[in-house]
C-alpha cells in the first residue's frame, strides 16, 4: 500500500515511516492545495494529513472511485475533514488524541501569564532599546494566583489547563461542559456560556472547532466578560468572532488576550497585531519535539493496522 504523509515530520517518524511503509512525504509546510487533495485520494491508499489540509465534501464528491481508505488524521482536531463525506466515500478517518494533551496545556498556562504579567509587552520594550530601568509602578499586570479562571469544554484538554491552575496557582475554577464532571479537585459547573463569562477573570476556550462551536466566543460573550478580564483561546481559531474580539481589546470591554490560535490562519488582522494587550503565538500548542513525535508515531500505529487488517486504535469514523 502506497502512503502518503501531507507534511514534513519529526526525523525519528520519518525514519519509522520509511522503514515500515511505502511512503512519499511531501515537503512543503503549506496545506494542500485541491489538485493535491485529488491526487492524495487518487494516488495513495492512505493518506496522512493534518491541519489545513481542507477535505470537503465536494473534494470527496469529485472522486467517485478514490483509492485512498484511510486518513491518519495527524492532531487530535478532524473539523478540516468533512467526516461524513469521507465515510459515505469508503474512507476511515483517526486521529491522534490524548499525545497533544499536556503541551497544549502548557501552551494555555504560557498565554495565561503572558497576558496577564504583559510579558510580550515588556520583552518588545527591553529588544527596542526603550526601557528605562525598573520603578515600583513600571507595567503594572494581573496577579494570577488565587484569581478564578473559567474552562470553556472540559474534555482532557480543558481537564488539564483547569489542573494546573488549581494546584499550580491555586486558582478557583468553573466551567461549562455537557455534563457534570467528576474531578480530584472543586470546581463549578456554570449554568451557561454567558454565565461563565461574568464571573472570571480568565476565560479559556478549550472546545473542539467546527460548524457547532463556531463563533460560540461571540460581541454578546465578550460583553458579558468583566472589564479586567482576559481571554485565552488555545482551541480552534473560528471558535472565536475576531472582529468582535478586536472591538472588545481596542474599547477596553475585556482587559486583554492570549491567542495561539485565529480565525484565518495565518492570516492575521493588522487590528489584532497592533494592539499592547494581546500575546499573539503562531498555534504553538502542540509544538515540542517529543509531542509531535508521538502524535506521528500514534498516526502510523493508525496506519500499521489498517495494512494489517486489524481494529484501528483512534477511529473518528
Amino acid at each position: 500500500m502506497k502512503l502518503w504523509i501531507t507534511r514534513p515530520m519529526t526525523a525519528e517518524v520519518e525514519a519509522r515511516a520509511r522503514r515500515d511503509f511505502d511512503v512519499e512525504i511531501r515537503e512543503s509546510t503549506l496545506p494542500l492545495t485541491r489538485e493535491e487533495m485529488q491526487r492524495a485520494l487518487n494516488d495513495f491508499d492512505v493518506v496522512v494529513p493534518t491541519l489545513g489540509d481542507l477535505f470537503s465534501a465536494e473534494v470527496f464528491a469529485a472522486e467517485l472511485k478514490p483509492r485512498c481508505r484511510l486518513l491518519a488524521n495527524f492532531a487530535v482536531g478532524y473539523n478540516h475533514i468533512d467526516v461524513q463525506a469521507a465515510k459515505a466515500a469508503g474512507i476511515r478517518v483517526t486521529n491522534t488524541p490524548g499525545a497533544v494533551t499536556d503541551a497544549t496545556a502548557d501552551i494555555a498556562m504560557t498565554l495565561i501569564l503572558m497576558t496577564a504579567r504583559r510579558a510580550g509587552e515588556g520583552e518588545r520594550l527591553v529588544r527596542s532599546g526603550g526601557w528605562k530601568g525598573w520603578h515600583p509602578t513600571q507595567m503594572l499586570g494581573t496577579h494570577v494566583t488565587g484569581k478564578t479562571v473559567g474552562i470553556l469544554g472540559m474534555g482532557r484538554i480543558g481537564q488539564a489547563i483547569a489542573r494546573r491552575c488549581h494546584f499550580g496557582f491555586g486558582m478557583k475554577v468553573a466551567y461549562i461542559a455537557r455534563s457534570e464532571k467528576s474531578l480530584e479537585f472543586t470546581a463549578t459547573r456554570a449554568g451557561s456560556l454567558e454565565s461563565l463569562a461574568g464571573q472570571v477573570d480568565f476565560l479559556v476556550v478549550a472546545v473542539p472547532g467546527g460548524p457547532e462551536t463556531q463563533h460560540l466566543i461571540d460581541a454578546p460573550i465578550l460583553s458579558a466578560m468583566q472589564p479586567t478580564a482576559m481571554l485565552i483561546n488555545i482551541a480552534r481559531g473560528e471558535v472565536v468572532d475576531e472582529t468582535a474580539l478586536i472591538a472588545a481589546l481596542e474599547s477596553g470591554d475585556i482587559a486583554g488576550a492570549g491567542l495561539d490560535v485565529y480565525e484565518f490562519e495565518p492570516r492575521i488582522p493588522a487590528r489584532l497585531i497592533q494592539l499592547e494587550n494581546v500575546s499573539l503565538l503562531p498555534h504553538l500548542g502542540t509544538a515540542t519535539e517529543e509531542v509531535r513525535s508521538s502524535m506521528g508515531h500514534m498516526a502510523l500505529d493508525n496506519v500499521a493496522a489498517f495494512v494489517a487488517g486489524q481494529d484501528l486504535p483512534n477511529p473518528v469514523n
